[in-house]
């Protein structure tokens, strides 16, 4: 029986030519993208297309040629390391599935056929080459053959057995099957074949960005300033356990543990960033059962500072980071699942040498330097720390309950409060991140001492004097209501569960005490209410004039919506200058030194301001946040002329509108991000108490604070919820809980 050269169609692998014989059987219709067979011959009588020289077919594929196939392919890997072993088990599979689907093809085709005889053989080959493909050398009278006649059915040859006739090639313009196209897409083997050296050096290359993607993300710190070599250059145990895990698992559960692990620490990374950006600018990591909320904050505070584009561009592209830290890490963890079970042998040496070095290295406490051990469990700490969180949020959430219901001045009946202030008009101020760092860190100190030592001297030829001390408060960085809340309430609210918890209940605020007397007016400035305010209840607050009722036509400074000097004004000319029956009890918040501190509004002369336009050609001419947002020396120099801008325009106000019965009170809310105020720094802000009348400080002699306006390094420091008890006490309010 003739036989005849056969090509592989696998770009996998080149071979020789083999010698096919297939046995005489009927075949079924065959794909017309199919070369002859050898034993289907066209007489010649009949199909002058016979007399073609011999085009090669496609290499006919039995089951133990597939099965040798597969183990060149495993032996090429080897050599050119280019696809793991899923993917080649994945092509193997995909060639038995698709040896039906074959011959689906091949019989609902409806070709140009060609006169062939068919024979037992004939089937034979048909039936074990499902993934043949036409063969693209074609001889000058096939051609011609085919351009005359691409549609038309030769008669055909009768062979005993033969039922069905066998497809012509098909036609260069004929579409491809789908058979033909899942070959097609099978060209990364050829492409390694080709280019071994490109081949071997993009899979080591890719397998090193995997484990270094997996290290990094077991290892990462949680603090910008942690990031160093020697924090990466550890062994972490976690990955000893799930490397020994992978190993010994089947392709399918592995595949799943190993997406389940990826996806657990990438989310577990995704974590990790929120918290080194929580350090950063709040002193403190991320709570993942209350700080959500902070988010739409956030927003706010970037669309303020960088318009809307900027704001929903850094918000798109912080969706997009999560998704591709998510995808990345799971990769990550199945290519090296991958590898590690293919590597049986190399992976359970290797593992085991690691889990002996592990071991050995915990037992004998070997670190790099103090407090990075080489042996870590930073995953498995991380993890038992947020679990530890979530439980202790959980928990302090009832125990607060309980705490803000007790209240020592809650009985005090109206004429026994604050008898020591009567007749006085009451000023608290907060100036925005007013901090420790403004008046000792050696950028930012020279210039603010200089103001203070200046604005001191202010008071004093005004016939004022003032008293300076330090105070803790509950927060840093950021959320400012925390520190406003804490510091009328007398409770430490440190997070924004609690904040719900004391606004929603009737704790005795300053502003409530002095309300509930009777004796005052309450009123308050805060400019940086831009909605609805429902805690005004809450502290006893009965006239608001935020952002929308001061009448202000200038432009922003960045998240400030208008200068502190403007707001001053404002004040004096809505509440102040008018004629009121009662003294006046005043909350002003102060925002020009909220971050990030470009532009900053300049002083201006007083009978200049307005209506606030005249800040447009200054808010034009100052920087931008992009200018200084990313530099820490510059954000420490702008930061410190901003609280020179709001102090003075505070002392200004007072020594220009104050008068015998002004009592003002004035500290920050809290320090500025660690970028300006430095890593690990206190959470101390200053605070000052200012009178014409020496009564009112002499009441505060025994507090031991600082005279003037700038506490001293030795000054008491307190923590900011124990000052209202003390102020309250100090002028004159008797506990009665």
């Amino acid at each position: 029986m003739p036989s005849q050269e056969v090509t592989p169609p696998d770009a996998h692998a080149p071979r020789d030519t083999v010698q096919v014989e297939a046995p005489e059987t009927k075949p079924p219709e065959a794909d017309p993208l199919k070369a002859e067979t050898p034993e289907a011959k066209i007489p010649e009588a009949e199909t002058p297309e016979a007399e073609t020289p011999e085009v090669s077919a496609p290499e006919a594929k039995t089951p133990e040629a597939e099965a040798a196939e597969a183990e060149a392919e495993a032996a090429e890997a080897e050599v050119a390391e280019a696809e793991t072993p899923e993917a080649e088990t994945a092509e193997a599979d995909a060639a038995e599935a698709e040896a039906p689907e074959a011959e689906a093809t091949e019989a609902e085709t409806p070709e140009a056929e060609t006169p062939e005889a068919e024979t037992p053989e004939a089937e034979a080959t048909e039936a074990k080459t499902p993934e043949a493909e036409p063969t693209e050398a074609e001889t000058p009278e096939a051609e011609a053959t085919e351009a005359e006649t691409p549609e038309a059915s030769a008669p055909e040859a009768e062979v005993p057995g033969a039922d069905a006739a066998t497809p012509a090639p098909a036609a260069p313009d004929t579409p491809a099957t789908p058979h033909q196209r899942r070959w097609r897409r099978r060209g990364w083997g050829g492409w390694r074949e080709k280019y071994p050296v490109a081949a071997r050096v993009l899979w080591w290359t890719t397998t090193a960005v995997a484990l270094a993607v997996v290290v990094v993300a077991l290892l990462m710190p949680t603090q910008a300033d942690k990031f160093r070599l020697a924090a990466f250059v550890r062994l972490p145990v976690e990955a000893i356990f799930g490397a020994a895990l992978l190993i010994v698992l089947p392709r399918k559960p592995r595949i799943a543990v190993a997406v389940f692990a990826g996806l657990g620490l990438g989310a577990l990374t995704v974590v990790n960033f929120l918290d080194i950006g929580f350090n950063e600018y709040l002193g403190r990591g991320f709570n993942v059962v209350l700080d959500w909320s902070l988010f739409s904050d956030a927003q706010g505070y970037l669309q303020d500072t960088f318009g809307k584009g900027g704001a929903l561009g850094i918000a798109a592209l912080a969706v997009t980071l999560v998704i591709v830290v998510l995808a990345l890490v799971t990769m990550s963890v199945i290519r090296l699942g991958n590898l590690a079970a293919r590597n049986t042998e190399t992976a359970t040496r290797t593992t085991l040498v690691l889990a002996i070095a592990w071991v050995t290295c915990a037992a004998l406490g070997v670190q790099y330097a103090a407090g990075v051990p080489i042996a870590s469990e930073h995953t498995m700490q991380a993890l038992q720390f947020k679990a530890e969180q979530v439980r202790r949020t959980l928990r302090d959430e009832a125990e607060f309950a309980k705490i803000a219901k007790k209240d020592n001045f809650a009985n005090t009946p109206p004429d026994q409060l604050l008898t020591g202030l009567r007749g006085k008009d009451m000023m608290i101020t907060f100036i925005e991140s007013y901090g420790r760092s403004a008046i000792e860190d050696p950028v930012m100190a020279p210039g603010v001492d200089a103001t203070l030592t200046a604005e001191n001297k202010k008071l004093t030829d005004a016939g004022f004097a003032a008293k300076s001390g330090w105070l803790t408060s509950a927060t840093y960085g950021g959320s400012s209501w925390l520190g406003h809340s804490t510091f009328m309430s007398g409770l430490w609210i440190s997070n924004q569960q609690r904040y719900r918890t004391v606004t929603a209940g009737e704790r005795l605020t300053l502003p409530g005490a002095f309300k509930k007397t009777g004796a005052w007016d309450t009123v308050g400035v805060m400019p940086g209410i831009q909605k609805a305010w429902p805690e005004q209840k809450f502290y006893g607050i009965d006239k608001l004039y935020d952002s929308h009722k001061l009448g202000y036509k200038g432009p922003k400074f960045s998240w400030s919506t208008m200068p502190d000097q403007y707001a001053l004004t404002a004040f004096e000319r809505l509440v102040h200058s008018k004629k009121h029956d009662k003294p006046l009890m005043s909350t002003i918040i102060l925002t020009s030194s909220h971050q990030p501190w470009a532009p900053i509004p300049k002083l201006v002369p007083q009978d200049q301001v307005g209506d606030g336009s005249i800040y447009n050609a200054i808010e034009k001419a100052g920087k931008k946040p992009a200018d200084i947002i990313t530099d820490s020396t510059k954000s420490k120099q702008e930061y410190g002329k901003s609280i020179q801008y709001s102090v003075s325009s505070l002392i200004n106000y007072l020594v220009k509108y104050g008068n015998k019965n002004t009592v003002l009170i004035f500290l920050g809310d809290h320090q500025p991000i660690a970028r300006v105020s430095g890593n690990h720094a206190s959470r101390d802000v200053p605070v000052s108490i200012v009178a014409k009348d020496p009564k009112v400080l002499d009441k505060i002699a025994d507090w031991n604070w600082a005279d003037g306006l700038q506490p001293k390094q030795d000054t008491p420091v307190w923590k900011m919820n124990a000052f209202r008890d003390r102020f309250l006490t100090t002028y004159g309010s008797t506990p009665a809980p």
